[in-house]
């Protein structure tokens, strides 16, 4: 009995060349193409089911098939579902393969044995669909039509399988295989279905188990999907295609990205780390940093076995593709004749899998495929190891922020740690580890990928290949003696470059005294001796580089000549041998740096982990209570006699008794201190420079180390609680340097308290704050920058005590509050804020002050001379004015998104300072190599082929014997590689003496344009803007423009001879490009963008959590004593997190773009060999350009994605380069005069006779004169004192004699010259001035600054003069009692010495000089009283025959002047004796006076 066919379809289904194939007489189920044809039925089920769910269902409600994410809901077995459908993908696809070869022996199609396979792939594809559609809209019950899909499918394939297994079909056969793997794969989808059925009991189960999303997707503003997205998308990182998108139409930012998803955020992994630390504190410790490493291991283990096991199957995976080359090359080759042949069972042919391995079509798809699944397991390789290394990095940053909230105060005044170490320690440090993390699965899979290359090189070559691994051997010890080098050179460039960071951040706050005094010639050769020494370091570090490299090509070119010196030489074995080569030249670069970055990784973790957490804790404050109920910090015993004590004094609030306090481990600071502060009273802590006033507030906060003693602090009477002894909770406290943040001037008022517009007004109007906010751009919604940088001191001052004032606590701590304060200010402040509004509240109020005026309104007076206390007193004096320090560093401003094309402008900048000896040899080396090595290639193809044609020949002639002679063409083979090692050692020292030369010329070109800049810049730059330029703009091109352009080239340049060279095989293989170069086009043009600004807001956050971590350093005395301990580490937390969603996108945006052109690129191998093995058939190509052509294909694969990654890294870098030149483009101040140095008279000026004629200045052309028509006489020898208001002119009267601001009209005139005619270094050098800001230059490692450089940075005088000028000073037991004394060191910021120790250094500086002008400018602003008297008094005795200019806010301090000048409003208000202008009762000058008083 025969089935009758009843179509052509039915015939070609079957086939039409054997009867057999139809019969039935043993039943349908041993018939072949039945059971084929029966295996369509589940997919045709399927299709058919599910089209009207899919297309009509949703299809008609369009506007409910995009559903928000926050109803995504993974089904159980979510994540194994999705592998299965993939590996059943691949087995239908090797299923339609094998047909499609087997059916290439039959004299017909059959239809029926790669038909079915077809429907299955189209099946699979719609269940996964389906699926996927049901999960996101969480509507389980329609899996039902999975659930019979699978089970259909599952038997069928069973029935087929079985059968198979009756007809003696067995492992031999593939198609059995196959048949066998696609039961399994259906039977474990069947299980995964059934598994949700029980899990989620929708089905056979009255009440369905409700699940709700993860709180992460309910979350709107959680953007971050990767973890929540199918396993599809995670792999090729789909759901970041509308981000990528978006980012072309509307700039990326903190709003854009969203926020962290809650397991990867800041708090989350800290826990987890801490909580790992915890689990490792056993009753025996571990010594060393085991423990720390345990640590890590428990906390970040698992996700890190994870990204190396994705590794080792990427790098399996990555020899799939020598050995296909291999395979087709050998397939194509006449001589091949090994595969066996089918056998015909149940009426069609079965193969082995030799047999269809042996296809080279076949060979071409397996390498396709594989090089998709390995480029896939090697960028889930990367991303879990940099999001792990991200979380670690978060965890340990947020450990270092909590140990940093209780370190003691004293170990950043005395020079124990600095900022910058600590911002080190947070940028540097965590990046090292997180680093690490990231290179951490290359340190496992490395070694076995080299060992197994050198097993199939062997298995290919034979003993020849350990020629190869000798090599290897070989270049291991000296590539690891290189990277030590250069590990020990980048360490030293390391610090020189600190070094002339540390000398550029001192020449750029103290510029301004620098210019004044003309001593910035001296700190620019300074920074130029630094910077050449750094050069130099920077050679060493580029000559190491340049080897390393070198010795990464030599490799390479070593693999071209071992590849052919083979003489049992064929193409298959060549170029399968060359591109296994190919994979070991990574690892073996890489090798090196990844062991000397793990040896880093482990020498930070023994820095980072045990030195904050042993050695700080010395020093760390004792606070183990929560904030609002924290005893004091210093008091550790529980001791009732206080207790009792603190009950009989019931109207006290603090109360210090016998304390002994210290800052460092030796003397006590504080001494037999015994004070009580009473509840509801104004108490006055009075004193001389030094002796101790702040450090008591410091002191009664905890901040200090106490020795012995007791403090207690006590709450209001009406209390009844006895915990509110010895215990405190906020405290205001108005340091004598004012701590703001950067925020606007109502944030830093409020400081987080419940915003109260009546008394925000009243504090704004008692600090006379209302005239200034009106003159900021957005009133007081300013943003004052980090520090108030756009903020003068006597602004930073009240808005640092307003913040004091509007919190309504019971004690308040004013220290110096007026000392940058004028008299009017002062008075108000004092009467208003003060007397008036604490007083009226009961509040208690601590104030240290030098105005003595005041003291009859204190109600208790402590004053301070050898810490020895008083009862309050009714001695008067007079008083200092403080002028608070205007450390303008570090500003942190939001840069604004460059979304333009390349900055070719800014890369022809850097090219030209490359010069025109080196650009060209740069072009030309490349250019070389590359030709070179593509010859290379070209001579080899050429030379197998000619072994293949001999080998024919001699095989047609029968002879044994192949006689064919190797020596001409390894001849020139070995001259080409000769010239190609040359060609690499020229290449690689061009690219790095091209960066430094670069470096040399934009850096000294910078630092000339900013010293000899006008003082405008600075006043309308921030100054951490300017820095920037020299440190991370600097690095960036000292670093890492050379690095990015010689990889950006090499990978251009080898893609563009690659695809060259295949043209030139494949001609048609052009066609297929155009596609492909437009495909990559549209992903490099929105890559870019996308790229560019998460790199500007991974910067941006970055350097805001940088910032924080330093305002918080510089403010920890003031957070401690507001309590907002944990309000700062909620805010660390938010930065962290902002930092760390902008590196998981960027991150993610990497591997987006790699996972696209590295799928290009395996599409660029599969057309190569397709259209070679098409072309090879049809034209008798030869086998060594199709292994040429192969090679080259598979190295577009690897490289393609770099020009991306590096075009947008150069675009990025490139905008250092326009920052540098467009600051190296500013005016310079017109240095140069009518006269010269040497027409200036010798002793110029002799006298100090000034005369100012009409006299109008600017600070720059666009403002209003500050000065007009300003006239005066000053006779020589004269005392002439200036006053007025804040803003009246005073300093510009004192700057226009050193002609920093812009003339408008007018003469100055000095001892008869016009000092507009004189050079200005020469103008400069003759006088000299005490500015308002102390500044103190501060010592380094390197090149230690002591304090006689301080007073003498031109080394002219000799100790002697040193010790009269600091004697003259009151300084000389100071000095005397530091160790080394003139020789002693001076910390950063000169924190070792007092505010007012600092200004006093200020006068010596300008006693030492003893010019006959000397200006001084709020001179004794933070002097006491009688420190004050003394210096006025040496002042007119030292310079009795010159002429001194004094400026004061404080009018006591010039009535013994000659002459007093009283402006207003830029014009001379008054001008006479003092004594004839108090006479004149309703002058301005008589005013000032009794205000004083």
């Amino acid at each position: 009995m025969m089935f009758t066919p009843v179509s052509n379809s039915t015939l070609s289904f079957c086939g039409s060349d054997n009867s057999s194939a139809y019969k039935v007489d043993n039943g349908l189920l041993n018939n072949g193409c039945f059971l084929d044809a029966l295996g369509v039925v589940p997919h045709v089920f399927l299709l058919f089911s599910t089209f009207p769910i899919l297309f009509i269902g949703w299809g008609s409600q369009s506007s409910k098939v995009h559903i928000h994410h926050s109803t995504w809901l993974h089904f159980p077995g979510h994540n194994f579902r999705w592998l299965l459908t993939i590996v059943l993908l691949l087995v239908l696809v090797c299923e339609i393969a094998e047909g499609i070869v087997s059916d290439g022996f039959n004299q017909s199609r059959h239809l029926h044995l790669y038909m079915p396979a077809g429907l299955g792939i189209l099946a699979a594809i719609t269940s996964i669909v389906y699926y996927h559609n049901i999960e996101t809209s969480n509507f389980p019950k329609l899996l039902i039509a999975l659930l019979i899909y699978w089970t259909l499918a599952f038997i069928t394939k069973t029935i087929k399988f079985a059968k198979y297994d009756d007809h003696g079909i067995g492992l031999r056969q593939l198609r059995f295989c196959i048949t066998g793997l696609l039961a399994l794969l259906y039977g474990l989808l069947l299980g995964v279905e059934v598994n949700v059925i029980l899990r989620r009991r929708y089905m056979w189960f009255p009440c369905p188990t409700e699940v709700k999303p993860p709180d992460d997707l309910q979350d709107l503003g959680v953007r971050f999907q990767q973890p929540f997205v199918n396993l599809l998308s995670k792999s090729t990182y789909c759901w970041m295609n509308t981000f990528i998108t978006s980012a072309h139409k509307r700039p990326i930012d903190l709003k854009t990205i969203g926020k962290l998803p809650i397991s990867m955020r800041a708090l989350t992994n800290f826990q987890r780390l801490r909580k790992a630390f915890d689990a490792q504190k056993g009753p025996v410790p571990l010594k060393g940093s085991r423990w720390i490493w345990l640590a890590l291991r428990q906390a970040f283990g698992r996700p890190l076995v994870l990204s190396i096991t994705f590794r080792f199957i990427a790098d399996l995976l990555g020899f799939v593709g020598p050995l296909c080359i291999s395979g087709i090359v050998h397939h194509i080759s006449s001589d091949n004749h090994s595969a066996l042949p089918p056998v015909k069972l149940l009426g069609v042919h079965f193969i082995s899998s030799e047999a269809f391995l042996a296809n080279a079509y076949v060979l071409a798809v397996l390498l396709f495929l594989a090089l998709l699944l390995q480029r896939t397991f090697l960028q889930a390789s990367y991303y879990v190891a940099i999001e792990t290394g991200i979380k670690l990095r978060a965890a340990i940053q947020t450990k270092i922020y909590h140990k940093i909230m209780r370190l003691c105060t004293s170990n950043m005044s005395m020079g124990d740690m600095t900022t910058a170490q600590i911002c080190s320690l947070v940028a540097r440090d965590t990046n090292h580890l997180m680093w690490f993390f990231f290179l951490c699965p290359n340190l496992w899979a490395m070694p076995v990928q080299i060992v197994m290359g050198v097993l199939l090189l062997y298995s290919l070559l034979g003993v020849s290949a350990l020629i190869g691994a000798t090599v290897i051997v070989v270049l291991a010890p000296l590539q690891y003696f290189v990277a030590t080098r250069l590990s020990r050179a980048q360490k030293s460039t390391l610090e020189h470059t600190g070094e002339r960071l540390k000398k550029t951040n001192e020449l750029l706050r103290g510029i301004k005294l620098l210019k004044l005094y003309t001593w910035e010639h001296i700190f620019r050769s300074s920074v130029e001796e630094t910077r050449r020494q750094e050069l130099r370091k920077l050679r060493t570090f580029a000559l190491y580089t340049a080897l390393c490299v070198f010795c990464w090509q030599i490799f390479a070119v070593h693999v071209h000549m071992h590849s052919a010196t083979d003489f049992d030489l064929s193409p298959a074995v060549a170029f399968g041998s060359l591109s296994l080569f190919h994979i070991l030249v990574t690892p073996l670069f890489l090798l090196s740096s990844v062991l000397h970055s793990t040896v880093k990784a482990l020498v930070r973790v023994l820095v980072l982990c045990p030195q904050y957490a042993l050695q700080l804790q010395a020093k760390i404050v004792n606070r183990k209570n929560k904030a609002k109920q924290d005893v004091n910090r210093n008091f550790e015993q529980q001791d009732q006699e206080l207790t009792a004590s603190a009950n009989q004094d019931e109207d006290v609030c603090i109360k210090i008794v016998n304390g002994y306090f210290t800052w460092t481990q030796g003397c006590p600071t504080l001494t037999s201190i015994d004070i009580k502060v009473p509840f509801g009273q104004l108490t006055m802590i009075v004193g001389q420079v030094g002796c101790g006033k702040s450090s008591l507030l410091l002191a009664a906060l905890g901040e200090m180390q106490k020795i012995s003693g007791n403090i207690t602090w006590k709450s209001l009477p009406k209390s009844d609680s006895e915990e509110n002894v010895r215990k405190r909770g906020s405290v205001p406290y108005a340091s004598q340097r004012p701590w703001l943040l950067n925020a606007t001037v109502e944030e830093n008022i409020l400081f987080d308290m419940v915003p109260n517009e009546k008394r925000y007004k009243e504090v704004i109007e008692v600090c006379q704050l209302q005239p200034d906010i009106d003159t900021l751009p957005q009133g007081d919604q300013t943003v004052i920058g980090e520090r108030g940088i756009i903020l003068s001191g006597g602004q930073r001052q009240r808005i640092s005590v307003a913040r004091a004032l509007y919190q309504q606590t019971n004690v308040v701590f004013l220290d110096d509050p007026f000392s940058a304060l004028d008299i009017h200010l002062s008075d108000h402040l004092m009467h208003e804020g003060i007397l008036k509004l604490l007083r009226q509240e009961k509040r208690t109020v601590v104030l240290v002050t030098h105005k003595l005026q005041y003291l009859p309104h204190a109600d208790w007076v402590w004053a301070f001379n050898t810490v020895q206390s008083f009862h309050k007193s009714a001695c008067m004096g007079q008083t200092v004015e403080y002028s608070s320090t205007s450390t303008d560093e570090d500003s942190l401003r939001a840069e604004l998104h460059h979304r333009t094309t390349i900055p070719w402008s800014s890369f022809a900048t850097y090219l030209h300072a490359a010069g025109l000896l080196l650009l060209p040899l740069l072009v030309l080396s490349q250019l070389s190599k590359h030709s070179l090595m593509v010859a290379i290639d070209f001579w080899l193809a050429h030379w197998t082929s000619r072994v293949i044609a001999a080998q024919i020949e001699s095989a047609e002639r029968n002879c044994t014997d192949t006689k064919f002679s190797h020596s001409s063409y390894l001849q020139v083979f070995c001259g080409l590689c000769a010239l190609g090692i040359v060609l690499c050692l020229v290449t690689s020292l061009a690219v790095e003496w091209t960066g430094l030369r670069v470096s040399r010329e934009l850096h000294c070109s910078l630092l000339h344009t900013i010293v000899l800049a006008p003082m405008r810049l600075f006043e309308t730059t921030p100054l951490g803007n300017i820095l920037n330029r020299f440190s991370a703009d600097t690095n960036t091109i000292d670093q890492h423009i050379p690095v990015t352009l010689e990889c950006l080239s090499r990978s251009t340049l080898l893609c563009v001879s690659a695809v060259g060279v295949i043209s030139y095989v494949t001609p048609l293989f052009l066609i297929a490009l155009l596609p492909l170069a437009v495909a990559c086009y549209f992903i490099q043009k929105y890559f870019r963008v996308a790229s560019r600004d998460l790199q500007q807001l991974e910067d941006s956050t970055e350097m805001l959590l940088l910032s924080h971590y330093s305002q918080t350093i510089e403010g920890l005395t003031t957070i401690r004593a507001f309590r907002h301990e944990q309000r700062f580490k909620k805010k660390l937390l938010e930065h962290t997190d902002a930092n760390n969603i902008s590196s998981l996108f960027l991150m993610a945006a990497n591997r987006w773009l790699e996972v696209r052109m590295e799928y290009i690129g395996a599409f660029v191998v599969l057309i190569a060999a397709v259209a070679s093995i098409s072309n090879t058939l049809c034209s008798q190509l030869s086998a060594g350009l199709v292994g040429l052509g192969l090679t080259y294909a598979l190295m577009v694969s690897n490289y393609l994605n770099w020009i991306v990654r590096n075009l947008a890294d150069m675009e990025v870098q490139l905008g250092c380069v326009k920052r540098v030149s467009g600051l190296i483009h500013t005016q310079p101040e017109n240095y140069d005069g009518l006269m010269t140095p040497a027409q200036v008279p010798a002793g110029w000026p002799k006298y100090g006779e000034i005369q100012i004629k009409n006299l109008s200045v600017r600070y720059d052309s666009s403002l209003k004169p500050v000065l007009r028509h300003i006239n005066s006489h000053i006779r020589p020898g004269k005392k002439v004192g200036i006053c007025g208001r804040t803003g009246s002119g005073k300093s510009s009267f004192s700057l226009a004699l050193f002609r920093m601001l812009d003339t408008i009209e007018g003469n100055r005139i000095i001892d008869g010259i016009d000092i507009a005619k004189l050079p200005l270094q020469t103008l400069r050098s003759k006088f000299s001035i005490i500015l308002q800001d102390p500044i103190l230059f501060i010592c380094s490692s390197l090149s230690p600054v002591f304090l006689s450089f301080n007073l003498d940075p031109e080394r002219k005088a000799t100790d002697q003069m040193l010790w009269e000028a600091l004697e003259i000073a009151q300084l000389m037991p100071v000095v005397k009692a530091l160790p080394g004394g003139l020789d002693a060191m001076v910390t950063e910021g000169g924190e070792n010495f007092s505010q007012g120790q600092r200004q006093l250094f200020c006068l010596a500086r300008a006693f030492v000089r003893k010019s006959s002008i000397l200006i001084m400018d709020e001179a004794t602003a933070s002097i006491d009283m009688a420190t004050e008297s003394i210096l006025q008094k040496v002042v007119m005795t030292a310079f009795a025959d010159r002429t001194v200019v004094t400026i004061a806010h404080r009018v006591h301090t010039i009535l013994g002047s000659d002459v007093v000048i009283v402006m207003k409003h830029g014009a001379i208000l008054e001008y006479n004796e003092p004594d004839v202008l108090l006479e004149q009762k309703d002058s301005v000058f008589s005013a000032f006076v009794r205000a004083d008083k």
